[in-house]
């Protein structure tokens, strides 16, 4: 792993491959034992969550479906702070348990607003699987039950997660350099 160049930031190696299978691996043994036999709903929070759902299904061995929501919050290497619901939710969602996929979570506005929209479709369950986790800055008091790796509050990209768009290809995880 060598720094990279996205855009006008340098990117410097944070985590490689190895170490994300091995989290993946491991989100994918808890929810196992969680939901077998109860065929959950894996509602996959794109754009960024997109390579965590593909390795965290295929580690699924339970009757699963899987559908997408897209949202967005952020803006260059910031949070905006608001959540906007680009696409919706069309499967039902009455008396289903949902797991709901996300690739990061940090202030929790964006699980926030999806789990208040949940509420109103009366599923049997919800529960979070977040890739990474950003506990110095979470202000939410919801459960997330199922995370990867906790992190410090440093923009990272690779693995699906982007900066303006560019860098979700990447397999390893890199750090803004400062």
């Amino acid at each position: 792993m060598t720094s990279i160049q996205l855009g006008d930031k340098t990117f410097v190696p944070y985590l490689p491959e190895e170490k994300i299978l091995e989290a993946v691996k491991h989100v994918a043994t808890r929810v196992n034992d969680d939901m077998k036999g109860k065929n959950p709903l894996f509602l996959v929070v794109l754009n960024g969550a997109f390579m965590f759902a593909a390795d965290l299904v295929r580690g699924i061995n339970t009757e699963c479906e899987v559908s997408f929501v897209k949202l967005a919050s952020y803006s260059g290497t910031s949070s905006s702070g608001k959540v906007k619901e680009l696409v919706g939710m069309n499967e039902k969602l009455e008396g289903r348990n949902i797991v709901v996929v996300e690739d990061i979570v940090d202030s929790g506005n964006t699980i926030e607003h999806i789990l208040e929209d949940l509420k109103t479709k009366n599923p049997a369950s919800v529960v979070v699987a977040a890739f990474l986790f950003k506990p110095d800055v979470f202000k939410k008091d919801f459960k997330i039950q199922y995370i990867g790796m906790e992190i410090p509050n440093d923009f990272i990209v690779g693995y699906g997660l982007d900066y303006n768009g560019l860098g979700r290809n990447l397999r390893d995880i890199y750090v803004i350099k400062k």
